[in-house]
């Protein structure tokens, strides 16, 4: 029976690397993933998930108008065996809920890998609704430079001060974002 799965954690604990992992298992045993990125995060170039460890894969991508489950049924004269979705935080409602069409009505398993909250401590849509509808959920744990879980992200900018106000998305990786505890986010202290 296929699932929804939520896998989640703050910045740079691994969740490219786990999805990427995935897609060679799938592929490794004969079979066909698709997998989805956020058009917002082209760093690595449109349509591409690349690790922090190099690891990197071809994807396609999805902006707030695509509708993945369509797509997948278009795609889907068997062919299609698992759905990974990274940047999953930036997905829509409704994208949340044709993840779970895919699942529900297609059987097909989808691995949904994403970021819980935003440097402001609030939930993203996307992962605001994978939180609340996924069959099974995930925490990819990191660590703060205490030693203790981080589960918070701090933004920093260019001269390593940490901001308290923006929007909520700015795409970037450890040159932009600190993982941290609860306690160091609070305290707003990245070392």
């Amino acid at each position: 029976m296929a699932k929804l799965y939520f896998n989640y954690s703050s910045m740079n604990a691994g969740k490219s690397t786990m999805l990427l992992q995935s897609n060679h298992n799938y592929l490794e045993r004969g079979m066909k993933p698709q997998i989805y990125t956020s058009d917002l995060d082209n760093r690595y170039g449109s349509g591409e998930i690349v690790s922090r460890i190099g690891l990197k894969a071809k994807s396609n991508t999805f902006n707030t108008k695509t509708d993945i489950y369509k797509d997948i049924l278009n795609k889907n004269d068997d062919s299609v065996d698992c759905v990974l979705v990274d940047e999953a935080q930036f997905l829509t409602e409704s994208q949340v809920e044709q993840l779970g069409r895919i699942v529900d009505e297609l059987n097909i398993p989808v691995l949904a890998f994403g970021i819980r909250t935003d440097f402001q401590g609030k939930l993203f849509e996307g992962s605001k609704f994978l939180l609340a509808w996924a069959d099974n959920l995930k925490e990819i744990k990191t660590v703060c430079h205490c030693g203790r879980k981080a589960t918070m992200v701090l933004r920093v900018d260019d001269e390593g001060n940490i901001m308290a106000d923006g929007s909520q998305i700015e795409i970037g990786g450890e040159e932009r974002y600190v993982s941290v505890c609860r306690k160091h986010f609070k305290e707003k202290k990245i070392a």
